[in-house]
């Protein structure tokens, strides 16, 4: 299995962290205290600004959820179609070529889902095998390649679309002011990516896949997640996320490794998803990891913010575009999410 191409898409509408800052301690105005802590909190995300769906202006006038899913599924189709094209571009496909799509996102719902929609709109095969995926978070990106992975491991000339979405402005909670929704509220931003996976029988200059592990952490639902309601999407974000980045991940990576025959100093690059700076510290710290060796994770961060499932792709496509490693070494890619859980995955560049 191997990963032929990645492609992204981001709104046109970018804003610095100063200016957001400011706009939010007007929409949190009324707990003055919350207000206050505002820009510092932003400053301590590590983040320089990020992409939003709609011009900042336009989003007093949502008023429910169903007036932010609505502009949800409306900038979702069209940031999904650019990353889909973007990726099938790079690998030389057309949307005549996917035999099977997976989508993944944990920012809106629709049914039918958002895969079904972009099939009708890049005319796509009608015997398309079709995997939305809710729920996996952060974690989705590297779960959706590895789902991608195990399908065409039985279709060697197989070829499949991974997209996520991820339009977490669009989750805005204004009458909450908990110290999870005031960061989230300063870390997430909004994106799109997608990757093509393809058979052992087809050409693709990306890395092999060559084995994927997920990994779940009993009793732990309330670590991250959502709490879904008439309100629409809120935060649940614990403090306990970097104690497990820290305690938990690099012992499952080195059992991975072990399995293939591996050890964590043989590994010569990391694409991993950079949740927040004390998440991706905390791992950089558990896995005994230098800056540069999560370079890319950091820079995503400070120049598009946690972008939810589609970060991990992005990250995979600086690290092919820009820091390619040598031919032959082995790479970890790797993500954390609701459940809570890990997924991780073997790369042979």
């Amino acid at each position: 299995m191997k990963i032929a191409a990645v492609g992204s898409a981001l709104p046109q509408h970018y804003y610095d962290q100063a200016t957001l800052a400011r706009y939010l301690q007007g929409v949190f105005a009324a707990d003055a205290p919350a207000a206050r802590r505002l820009p510092q909190l932003f400053e301590n995300t590590r983040v320089r600004g990020r992409h939003l769906s709609l011009p900042i202006e336009q989003y007093g006038a949502l008023k429910n959820f169903t007036d932010f899913n609505a502009a949800w599924l409306r900038c979702a189709l069209d940031l999904g179609e650019r990353a889909v094209r973007a990726a099938l571009d790079r690998a030389s496909l057309r949307p005549q070529d996917v035999d099977a799509f997976f989508f993944s996102t944990v920012t809106g719902l629709a049914s039918p889902s958002l895969e079904a929609r972009l099939m009708n709109r890049m005319g796509m095969r009608s015997d398309v095998r079709r995997v939305p995926m809710f729920g996996l978070g952060c974690a989705a990106g590297a779960a959706a390649v590895s789902r991608a992975a195990d399908f065409v491991r039985g279709e060697p000339s197989g070829k499949a679309v991974v997209l996520t979405v991820e339009l977490c402005s669009l989750t805005l909670q204004r009458d909450d002011t908990s110290v999870a929704n005031l960061i989230s509220s300063g870390l997430f931003g909004d994106g799109a990516s997608a990757a093509i996976v393809v058979g052992k029988d087809c050409e693709a200059n990306g890395p092999t896949i060559e084995a994927t592990r997920s990994v779940f952490y009993p009793d732990t639902e309330d670590v991250m997640g959502w709490n879904i309601g008439a309100h629409g999407f809120r935060i649940v974000l614990s403090p306990q996320v970097p104690v497990v980045a820290q305690e938990r991940v690099p012992g499952d990576v080195d059992a991975f490794l072990s399995s293939r025959g591996l050890k964590r100093a043989d590994v010569r690059s990391w694409v991993c998803h950079p949740g927040g700076p004390k998440v991706l510290q905390a791992l950089q710290d558990g896995l005994g990891l230098a800056d540069e060796e999560l370079s890319c994770s950091w820079e995503n961060l400070a120049r598009v913010g946690n972008l939810s499932s589609a970060s991990v792709l992005l990250i995979l496509e600086d690290t092919m575009a820009r820091k390619r490693p040598p031919a032959g070494s082995p790479g970890i890619m790797l993500a954390m999410g609701p459940g809570f859980c890990s997924e991780l995955l073997l790369l042979r560049w």
